[in-house]
């Protein structure tokens, strides 16, 4: 390609209302061009990476045994209420109506429509294991759009299906495909981590992330440097911090501490380690009727030590709160507790199961450390007042539940036993599940087995943010001159960049020779001739992020030698001409 046949828009400055890196760069690149909120124009340059993307994706999820297909962007809503997501999805599923009124959604992910799909045309055992996948657009109406391509309302997803007759092959099926994840982000040239993870929203009971490493990441990665134990803080196992709960040694005295509301507060003025304190947390599930009015309400009361914090993902799979949960008012906190946030502890409560409680009652959930805690310190349940040398069994009841309920944080043991644990920032690009018959039972998408009797369809499904890989690939891959793009997605991998070659034949006609040397070894090459000075011609092509320069001069010429940098590098290397191609080609390998 000749830079004059492309399109190439680089801006000095970017727009006001880019805040990350990559937002920044891609937008000054010419990458992408803002039609409305989370709505992006792909431009040339940005389109050339995605597609490159994508083959990387088409060729390893073919290599897989998975089959391409193309599903609509807008389907009808009757799939989704079979599944009853029509309305549990919420306002970021858009919803729209046809002329006649009939109810569609624009698709954020296609498992309905797969699943119509399967039980249409997989009626038999010989006919699984199947799996299906598709890059098509997606849609979801964020609340806040932001980040450029990284939360974006409208994006590219390469979403894939698996249906198995059993368990066993699923499993089979989700390891291939764990597998097809990390062949693909190894090829992108991207450092990332495969992490457990929660299922979220999407159903099922195995899950793992793929995210890319990058310090300005939204998600915490925890992984044990000395092991193999890897997962998101969302999931990460919290082991307790004490072998066994030591004897009481200190007397239960109620101590005044008048205006200090928070545990750094209460250990300060008492002049305790943090360590020496619990949190109180004050939850509620509401029971509703059919009608969706609230019936019964469920107070819970979670302790966490004083410098942990409350994960919420692990309190929602707690038996009770399973079916969904919300911080207590402070009405409900006042009539359980008889005092305001910031002075709740366990003491004297009314134990929901006890003669007293009843149905009135508090749950109490210690965390696993909280359990072992010996002579700690809680609130009084009375303002301006907290409780020292608490011991559970002496003071209070037992917990009603003891469970994981924290945050892992930097140093705690690892749960494989490996050394501990450490924290770095992510951004998810893919994820995988096994969903099990969530929505084939749903669905009613069966086959035959061998006895000729209908079973459910076992399900996996695997995603890949396209669009974000891009954003991901510039936040880990960049510096105060613009975009590195690994060489296996970068619009261009080797840029020539000759240097007066309007006004010298020997440049034009070495970096003609050389552009087409390049091209016939089949390199994706970029031939610069739009006569631009050296200054600015080297910076559109630092910020746009091509891997590979050869810059021609008049002056090298003279010495037989032409100056290659790669973008990482810090000063360009002087080459014979006649040993560049050999020098690129090894590069690039």
């Amino acid at each position: 390609m000749k830079a004059s046949q492309f399109f190439i828009s680089t801006l000095k400055e970017a727009p006001a209302d880019a805040e990350i890196a990559s937002h920044k760069l891609m937008m000054r690149a010419g990458m992408i061009k803002r039609l409305g909120a989370g709505l992006y124009n792909y431009m040339p340059m940005g389109l050339r990476v995605i597609r490159k993307v994508e083959a990387i994706i088409r060729a390893e999820m073919n290599r897989a045994g998975a089959i391409e297909l193309l599903m609509p962007v807008v389907q009808p809503a009757e799939l989704w209420q079979e599944t009853g997501r029509f309305d549990k999805m919420g306002p970021e599923l858009l919803r729209v109506k046809d002329r006649h009124g009939r109810d569609f959604i624009i698709q954020p992910t296609s498992e309905e429509v797969i699943t119509d799909i399967a039980r249409q045309e997989l009626r038999s055992y010989k006919q699984l294991p199947r799996n299906f996948y598709h890059i098509q657009t997606k849609f979801r109406d964020e609340r806040r759009p932001r980040f450029g391509v990284m939360r974006g309302r409208e994006f590219t997803m390469k979403d894939a299906y698996s249906f198995d007759r059993d368990v066993e092959s699923a499993g089979r099926s989700y390891e291939n495909m764990y597998g097809a994840y990390c062949r693909i982000f190894e090829r992108l040239g991207l450092q990332y981590r495969a992490v457990a993870a929660d299922t979220g929203a999407i159903g099922g009971d195995r899950s793992h992330e793929f995210q890319v490493i990058a310090d300005t990441g939204e998600d915490a990665i925890i992984y044990s440097p000395d092991g193999t134990y890897a997962a998101n803080i969302e999931l990460a196992e919290a082991l307790p911090l004490l072998a066994a709960r030591g004897a009481a040694t200190q007397a239960l005295t109620k101590t005044p501490t008048p205006g200090k509301s928070t545990c750094p507060d209460v250990a300060e003025l008492l002049k305790l380690p943090l360590t020496q304190t619990v949190k109180s947390l004050v939850l509620a599930a509401d029971e509703t009727n059919d009608e969706g009015e609230v019936v019964k309400t469920q107070v819970w009361l979670l302790l966490v030590r004083g410098d942990h914090d409350l994960n919420e993902v692990k309190a929602g799979k707690l038996e009770g709160l399973k079916t969904g949960f919300r911080f207590a008012t402070v009405a409900e906190i006042d009539k359980h507790f008889g005092t305001k946030p910031g002075y709740l502890g366990p003491i004297g409560l009314k134990r929901a199961g006890s003669e007293a409680g009843a149905e009135e009652g508090v749950k109490v959930v210690a965390d696993r450390t909280v359990a072992l805690m010996a002579d700690f310190v809680c609130g009084a349940n009375e303002a301006d007042a907290h409780y020292t040398g608490v011991n559970w069994g002496r003071d209070l009841p037992e917990p009603d539940l003891v469970a994981d309920i924290r945050n892992v944080v930097e140093g705690d043991p690892s749960p494989d036993g490996k050394g501990v644990l450490a924290i770095q920032r992510g951004i998810e690009v893919g994820h995988v599940f096994y969903l099990g018959t969530k929505y084939s039972a749903a669905m009613n998408a069966t086959y035959l087995d061998e006895n000729g009797k209908p079973q459910l369809m076992e399900m996996g499904c695997y995603g890949i943010g396209v669009t974000r890989i891009l954003g991901a690939a510039i936040e880990q891959n960049h510096d105060e001159r613009g975009i590195i793009w690994p060489d296996a997605i970068a619009p261009f991998t080797v840029v020539v960049c000759p240097i007066g070659m309007d006004r010298s034949e020997e440049v034009k006609a070495a970096a003609t020779k050389l552009y087409q040397d390049l091209m016939d070894l089949g390199v994706d090459v970029l031939l610069d001739d739009r006569g631009e000075r050296p200054g600015a011609m080297f910076a559109d092509w630092e910020l746009v992020g091509v891997p590979h320069r050869v810059v021609i001069s008049d002056r090298g010429l003279k010495e037989g030698q032409v100056e290659y940098q790669g973008r990482r590098d810090a000063e360009a290397t002087k080459l014979p001409l006649a040993d560049v191609v050999a020098h690129l080609q090894q590069r690039l390998k």
